[in-house]
């Protein structure tokens, strides 16, 4: 019986890849297709403007924190200037970029080049998305009234980002198993 259900365990990576892939697929549409609501665009500003990698694609990234919108609140002014900003144009562009990575890695089964290639996408986006660990203070909680603050007290903004890791990983499950597939089929 023990070994049964070992066994069973124990042959569960074919199930636990798709899982992956579908994860993959299921948070790049799902994130893309949320970058074209105004206060999914208005969450990613201090990363973007805190990022060397993409503040340029914001008009005036240093102002960012003087027009913050909370996560459900609109403020009218808060909103022109992020549309001046540029702030809803360059999520936008992520949107549509997030969608066709995760269309990329869906297709694996009928083109595992294209979704290799997506696979790497997703290995750099989320090289990047970590990178705001480093380079955004509203990752880290900040120094108010409490002794716990800065660095390893992530805030909401850096868990968030911290669970990329295992997106870093899974993309690379998904990397090698595209490659195989490529390499099995018939020149």
């Amino acid at each position: 019986m023990k070994n049964t259900i070992l066994n069973t365990i124990a042959n569960l990576d074919q199930l636990g890849k798709k899982a992956v892939r579908a994860g993959i697929v299921i948070v790049f549409l799902w994130i893309g297709g949320l970058k074209f609501f105004t206060y999914e665009a208005d969450g990613i500003v201090p990363f973007v403007a805190n990022s060397p990698f993409m503040s340029f694609f914001y008009n005036q990234p240093s102002e960012y924190k003087e027009f913050v919108n909370k996560e459900g609140e609109l403020v009218t002014e808060n909103h022109e200037w992020q549309i001046a900003n540029n702030t809803y144009g360059f999520a936008n562009g992520l949107g549509i970029l997030l969608i066709g990575i995760g269309i990329l890695v869906a297709i694996h089964q009928w083109a595992p080049l294209a979704s290799l290639i997506g696979s790497i996408l997703v290995f750099i986006l989320t090289i990047g998305t970590l990178s705001f660990l480093v380079t955004t203070p509203e990752s880290w909680v900040p120094h108010l009234t409490d002794e716990q603050y800065g660095f390893p007290y992530l805030s909401g903004r850096g868990r968030l980002v911290l669970k990329d890791i295992v997106i870093l990983g899974a993309s690379l499950i998904t990397m090698s198993e595209s490659a195989a597939l490529y390499l099995k089929r018939p020149s």
